[in-house]
């Protein structure tokens, strides 16, 4: 494909270098910023249009965004008193005059040095297409104008000048005029090799490409027809050239035969039937080009489709592979729950199982307190007052009584009265006391204060 690229891109140059040699007169044209070469000529008498489509008068192609310049993205257009106007047909990025941004489908009228800018910056980085209004002379601008202006100029500029006739009389041509046509020297004879008009696609009729390989065999016939075409236009301008100075030698003769006005009518024939040929190989050449250039278009945005179809299925490769390591890691997880659930529940059973020896525990220390608490509340009264012991005293007889109990008891009787045996000492027993307080600390508030009160009862007793 960059070997079809760079024939076209040759066979362009060559026509480029051909146009060079034309018109001599000053042109409007955009000079690019910065650039020697890509200039846009501006026809007159004509609307010049500028995008990157392929039918537009310049085409062209951002190198840093594709999409920057729209399929048709502006147009200039010569009033009659010859002054420029540029028109935005809404393009994306728009066009900016002189640093400001024109309003689309209304004409901009332009003067010369106008600053014309296709498209916005990019990053910081300065303006891809960036154009000033010239005018200036062919010559000095011809080999800096794109390749595209070069070919249209010449279109316009190629038709050679017609020679002077003079005829001396109206006789008509005698028999022998073609044969002495034919008895020049051998640069006028057609040595070039036929066109066939069956390879051109807009006579054939336009078909879809099958595929790679077709588009490329396609191509190659059209380059191959395009460099016979240039050969057959080469062999063409050098018969026109023999036959233009052949005339040009006769008019500087005097018409003095008949043969010389004979021989100067069939040169200028030749030279309308030349002339006529070589602009249907001209067009025929351009067509092909034109063809060559859409179908490197179509190649490379095939190719640009195919990358980013690869990158699509990498990336589906890729998604594939994640979302297979996302299902493995999930399953793992999944396994991982089902373990933690059933540690969990054996760890519930566990506290279960606890919890209720725990509620076995404590209501089994619950009734030994309770049952000692009975026995310490049976064990630990006073048989007398029936409380708890205050101040509690040991008889020599092991009974135990509230002192104040005893003594009071002692002042009628002096025996035990629980066993009736004489009292022979008492002693205080602290164990007791200490016991009993223990036990009223875990008592009710009631329970408190009757035996506060009891006791301050006892003490006023005593006192008094």
């Amino acid at each position: 494909m960059e070997e079809l690229a760079k024939e076209v891109s040759s066979l362009s140059a060559e026509e480029g270098e051909e146009t060079s040699k034309q018109n001599d007169g000053e042109i409007w044209c955009l000079k690019r910023i910065g650039k020697d070469s890509g200039w846009l000529q501006l026809f007159e008498n004509t609307e010049v249009t500028i995008g990157r489509g392929l039918n537009v008068t310049h085409q062209i192609l951002s190198v840093s965004c594709p999409l920057m310049i729209s399929r048709n993205h502006c147009m200039f257009k010569q009033r009659e008193h010859g002054q420029w106007t540029v028109t935005d047909n809404e393009s994306l990025n728009g066009v900016w005059v002189n640093g400001t941004r024109i309003s689309s489908r209304k004409p901009h009228v332009l003067q010369q040095g106008d600053l014309v800018r296709f498209g916005v910056p990019l990053d910081g980085s300065p303006v891809e297409f960036e154009y000033v209004l010239l005018h200036s002379s062919l010559d000095k601008i011809k080999d800096f104008l794109s390749k595209t202006a070069r070919a249209e100029v010449k279109a316009l500029t190629s038709r050679p000048k017609k020679s002077k006739r003079k005829f001396g009389t109206d006789e008509t041509e005698p028999n022998n005029s073609k044969a002495k046509l034919y008895r020049m020297s051998n640069t006028d004879k057609f040595d070039g090799l036929p066109c066939h008009p069956a390879t051109l696609p807009d006579q054939a009729g336009p078909s879809e490409p099958s595929g790679h390989f077709t588009q490329c065999s396609d191509s190659s016939q059209h380059l191959t027809s395009l460099k016979r075409y240039n050969e057959n236009l080469k062999a063409l301008k050098e018969r026109m050239g023999a036959t233009q100075k052949r005339a040009t030698e006769l008019e500087g003769q005097e018409a003095s035969s008949l043969e010389q006005r004979q021989e100067m009518e069939a040169l200028q024939e030749q030279m309308k039937l030349l002339q006529g040929e070589l602009n249907s190989r001209q067009e025929l050449a351009r067509q092909s080009m034109e063809i060559l250039k859409r179908n490197l278009c179509e190649e490379e945005r095939r190719l640009a489709m195919e990358r980013s179809q690869q990158k699509e299925d990498g990336l589906k490769k890729q998604l594939e592979e994640a979302l297979k390591e996302h299902r493995k890691v999930i399953e793992e997880l999944k396994h991982e729950r089902e373990g933690f659930q059933e540690v969990l529940q054996a760890k519930d059973k566990e506290l279960e199982v606890t919890k209720e020896e725990k509620e076995r525990a404590r209501a089994q220390k619950e009734e030994v307190v309770t049952q000692m608490t009975e026995v310490l509340e049976n064990e630990l009264q006073c048989i007398i007052c029936s409380e708890l012991f205050i101040e509690a005293v040991t008889l020599s007889c092991a009974h135990s009584f509230c002192q104040h109990c005893i003594a009071d008891w002692r002042r009628r009787r002096d025996e035990c009265p629980i066993c009736r045996q004489p009292i022979v000492s008492q002693a205080r027993s602290l164990v007791l006391d200490n016991c009993i307080d223990r036990m009223v600390e875990n008592l009710s508030t009631v329970m408190r204060e009757r035996r506060t009160a009891l006791i301050s009862q006892r003490k006023g007793e005593r006192s008094a």
